[in-house]
């Protein structure tokens, strides 16, 4: 009996320590899980503080309402909520504003393209803003211009003010676009600006229409008055009954540095979101390419119309004093398909 006595007080003596390393055990790791506690409630307290800040400031910068939620999330760096310093868009000022640039040169169709474009209700196209070399000096100012234009601070007679949902402008290649190319691509694609590239494949009725235009800058046919545009069959009529002597000699190199200067504005710009329009295209089916352009810029779709009227119609032959020596400069050349486009 006494045996049995001993060894049960052994066998409990044997079994009380691992009682006792068991509760040190379990303080150790209740202390460890209260720490790992303390840190990550920090952690998600500065997470907490930080979206916070960041929310903030997305808000008081740009104001976007509650709607945006429902806009798919990567048009969200192209959606602007402008705040004029010359009038308040009011009831239109949680309505976001989509910019753009057509880019273009003389004589392609762009004046026509931007009646098409302004008879929208919701877009406001403001013509040839650098045409004055003032605005187009250096980088500064083409910037200070830009942001006036894009702040819908800009004033023609085109501006829709408070509602437009798309606010943009022409800049034809000539106009300093080219001599910066860096800066304003970099502006295009930090601000989210739409490129329309306008352009034109047959270089060489281009070339016919500029050398016309420049002749009636000095006859002033109509009326005694220069008009690059008309808006009446008779007007075109009148105008182009002028035939240009086109020279030879440079007429090849010609082309060819039109073709190159377009190029050069494709690469220039290919980092920045856009669509290129030919105007070849856009004669032959202008409903389409409209509804084209009008889905490039998200906005709802309508009837669009212009009251321009081509110039320069049918056969190149018709308006081209010497047809038969251009006809065999470029006959045998990559540019022989000039000769015969007709629209």
């Amino acid at each position: 009996m006494a045996e049995l006595l001993f060894s049960f007080n052994k066998d409990t003596l044997t079994i009380k320590p691992p009682k006792k390393a068991s509760l040190v055990l379990r303080l150790m790791l209740s202390a460890f899980a209260m720490v790992c506690g303390i840190y990550i409630c920090s952690i998600c307290l500065k997470q907490m503080n930080l979206q916070n800040k960041n929310r903030f400031l997305f808000f008081d910068d740009f104001e976007r309402p509650c709607s945006d939620t429902i806009i798919d999330r990567s048009q969200i760096p192209f959606l602007h909520y402008p705040k004029p310093k010359t009038f308040n868009r009011s009831e239109c000022s949680g309505n976001p504003v989509r910019l753009f640039a057509i880019v273009s040169m003389q004589r392609s169709g762009s004046g026509w393209f931007e009646t098409l474009l302004n008879s929208h209700v919701n877009v406001s196209s403001n013509g040839e803003i650098f045409g004055p070399k003032s605005r187009r000096n250096n980088v500064s100012s083409i910037i200070q211009t830009l942001d006036t234009v894009y702040n819908l601070d800009w004033f023609t007679s085109s501006s829709k003010n408070e509602c437009s949902a798309a606010i943009g402008f022409k800049w034809m290649l000539n106009q300093g676009l080219m001599q910066y190319p860096k800066e304003i691509a970099e502006y295009f694609s930090d601000r989210g600006v739409n490129v329309i590239f306008l352009l034109r494949r047959n270089m060489l009725r281009r070339l016919v229409s500029m050398l016309a235009n420049a002749f009636d800058k000095d006859a002033k046919l109509l009326n005694g008055v220069h008009v690059s545009h008309v808006h009446s069959p008779e007007e075109a009529s009148l105008l182009s009954k002028y035939k240009p002597n086109i020279n030879i000699t440079s007429l090849k190199s010609d082309l060819r540095g039109m073709e190159s200067t377009s190029m050069k504005a494709l690469n220039y710009f290919n980092t920045t979101r856009h669509m290129i329009i030919y105007y070849e295209d856009l004669i032959r089916d202008p409903s389409q390419k409209m509804m084209q352009v009008e889905d490039f810029l998200k906005l709802p779709r309508m009837n669009l119309t212009s009251q321009q009227v081509k110039i320069h119609k049918g056969a190149l032959s018709e308006h081209i004093e010497n047809w038969d020596e251009v006809n065999k400069t470029l006959s045998g050349t990559a540019y022989e398909k000039f000769l015969q486009a007709d629209y």
